[in-house]
C-alpha cells in the first residue's frame, strides 16, 4: 500500500483569508485554526449552515499529524462509528482503518464537501479585535485577520513531550519521542527500551518485537487497564458509548469482573491489575489500553515490563528500582502537550495543565465566539466525539453570531 503522504490534498482552490482592514462585521468568516479531523468537521458542519468557514493549516496538506503517525498504526475505533459529518469512511477500509485510509479519507472530505482551506499559514496569537467584536488572528507572513469567530482545532497531540529527567542532557545514547518513530526497521536487532505504557508505547512496543528487536523493554510508572479491542466481534468502543451516561462508580464495578473474564492476570509479568477504577481513570485523561498484540507479548516474555525510568547516567538508563539498563535505543512514549499557551494563553482560557477550559458548543465567559475541539481524550473514541462537537460547535455559532458572520451565496 502506497504511503497516502506522497499524494497532493485534492481540496478547492486555496481560499483567501479576509484582510482585517474590512470592518463590516456582517462580512467576517469563522476561521478554523487546523486541518485535521476536528477542523475539517467543524468547516463542513458551518458550511452546511450557510456560514463562511476557511480553515487555516501551517502545513502544505490537511492531516497533516496523521501522516506523521507510525505505519502500522489503525484507528482503534470502528469505521462506521469513527466517519465524520457528511461522508461514510469507504466499506473497504475495513473495520479497523490504517493510517494510510485515513489521510485519503481526510483528502476526500476536503474535496467533496469543497471546503475551503488555506494551506501553510500558521496562526501564532489570536486576540480579540480592535472593535471589541470578533477576533483578529496574527499569522505567519504578517498576516492579520479578522473573523466572526474562531474554532481552535490544533489537535490533541500537538507538541511532543519528554520528561525532564535528570541527566538527560548528557545521556549519550538514542533517544526519540514517540512522534518521530515510523516503523521497526532502524532497530533490527537492536535492544530498545519503550517508556510509557498508553496506546502508543504499546503498540510500538509489539511493532518491535513484531518487526525484529532483540530485545524489547517496556518501562511502566502506572499499570494501565488493558482491554481487548473487539470481545466476539462487539468492539470495545460499543461498550464505551453505552457507558458514557452511567455513574462512573457503577461503570467502574462493572468493569473489574469483564476485565477478570477477558484479560488474563499479568501480574507475575509486571502488570498487576490496577487498583483504581477503569472510569475513574479514564475520566482523569487516561484511557484504556485497547490491546492490539500487548498481552501476548507480556505473556510470551516478548515484551519485559521494568520499572519506570528514574534518571539517566551516561548511557545508562537508571531505573526507579535502582536497574541500570543499557539498552540501544530509547523510545519515549511519553505523550504531548496541546501547544496552546501562545496561541490563546493570554485569554486566561487555559487551565493548570495548558487545556481549554471549556471544549465544544460552549465558549469560555470571558472569550465569546472561541471555540475548542479535539483537547480531550474521550473513551468513546475521537472522531466519534469530534463529529458530535463539530455539530454542536456549527450550531452555537450559528446562533450567538447571527447576522456577524459571512454566508455562503445560494
Amino acid at each position: 500500500m502506497a504511503d497516502s503522504s506522497d499524494s497532493s490534498t485534492p481540496a478547492r482552490p486555496p481560499a483567501q483569508p479576509a484582510d482585517h482592514t474590512d470592518d463590516r462585521t456582517a462580512d467576517r468568516p469563522v476561521y478554523v485554526i487546523g486541518g485535521g479531523p476536528g477542523g475539517l468537521a467543524t468547516a463542513y458542519a458551518l458550511r452546511a449552515r450557510g456560514v463562511r468557514a476557511i480553515v487555516l493549516e501551517k502545513s502544505d496538506r490537511v492531516g497533516a499529524s496523521w501522516r506523521r503517525h507510525y505505519d502500522r498504526l489503525h484507528l482503534h475505533t470502528t469505521r462506521r462509528l469513527s466517519a465524520l459529518p457528511g461522508l461514510p469512511m469507504p466499506r473497504r477500509f475495513g473495520r479497523w482503518v490504517s493510517r494510510d485510509n485515513v489521510v485519503r479519507y481526510l483528502e476526500k472530505y476536503a474535496e467533496h464537501h469543497e471546503l475551503e482551506i488555506v494551506t501553510g499559514v500558521e496562526v501564532s496569537r489570536v486576540e480579540r479585535g480592535a472593535d471589541g467584536t470578533g477576533w483578529l488572528l496574527h499569522a505567519s507572513g504578517g498576516r492579520e485577520l479578522t473573523g466572526g469567530a474562531v474554532v481552535v482545532a490544533t489537535g490533541f497531540n500537538h507538541t511532543p513531550r519528554v520528561p525532564e529527567w535528570p541527566g538527560l542532557q548528557e545521556y549519550d545514547g538514542k533517544l526519540v519521542h514517540a512522534g518521530e518513530y515510523r516503523n521497526a526497521e532502524p532497530y533490527t536487532g537492536r535492544d530498545v527500551l519503550v517508556v510509557g505504557v498508553g496506546n502508543t508505547g504499546a503498540e510500538i512496543a509489539v511493532d518491535l518485537v513484531e518487526g525484529g528487536a532483540s530485545r524489547v523493554r517496556l518501562a511502566v510508572r502506572t499499570t494501565p487497564h488493558i482491554v481487548r479491542r473487539s470481545t466476539a466481534g462487539w468492539a470495545a468502543q460499543y461498550s464505551s458509548v453505552l457507558i458514557r451516561r452511567l455513574p462512573v462508580g457503577l461503570v467502574d464495578r462493572l468493569a473489574r469482573p469483564m476485565a477478570r473474564l477477558s484479560v488474563p492476570d499479568l501480574a507475575d509479568h509486571g502488570l498487576p491489575r490496577p487498583d483504581t477504577g477503569l472510569y475513574s481513570r479514564a475520566k482523569a485523561g487516561a484511557v484504556p489500553v485497547l490491546d492490539v498484540g500487548l498481552i501476548d507479548a507480556v505473556r510470551k516474555g516478548r515484551v519485559e515490563v521494568v520499572a519506570a525510568v528514574d534518571s539517566f547516567e551516561g548511557g545508562k538508563v537508571v531505573l526507579a528500582d535502582g536497574t541500570r539498563i543499557e539498552p540501544d535505543a530509547v523510545v519515549a512514549a511519553t505523550g504531548y502537550l496541546r501547544g496552546l499557551d501562545g496561541l490563546v494563553g493570554h485569554l486566561d482560557v487555559l487551565d493548570g495543565r495548558g487545556r481549554p477550559v471549556v471544549h465544544g458548543a460552549r465558549a469560555p465567559k470571558n472569550a465569546p465566539d472561541l471555540y475548542f475541539t479535539g483537547f480531550t481524550n474521550p473513551i468513546s473514541g475521537m472522531f466519534r466525539e469530534l463529529a458530535i462537537d463539530a455539530e454542536k460547535i456549527a450550531k452555537a455559532v450559528a446562533r450567538s453570531s447571527a447576522g456577524k458572520l459571512s454566508r455562503i451565496p445560494g
